[in-house]
């Protein structure tokens, strides 16, 4: 039986790190839209799809 992800036992340390992650990922999906918006270029939007799924994965709580 595959055991399901649980946060709450999870290391101090890495709790930490997963809440500053969580609040600085949005800043950043938004300065990285408005970057691709005014200058487009491949990297940019690869750039930009990356941080909205991680964005996504933080607000489904896969990570």
């Amino acid at each position: 039986m595959k055991r399901r992800f649980n946060p709450h036992h999870l290391p101090p340390w890495l709790k930490t790190i997963r809440g500053l992650g969580a609040q600085f990922i949005i800043p950043f999906c938004v300065f990285q839209g408005i970057r691709t918006f005014l200058l487009p270029s491949a990297f940019d939007l690869f750039l930009l799809v990356i941080l909205l799924i991680i964005a996504l994965a933080y607000r489904l709580e896969l990570i």
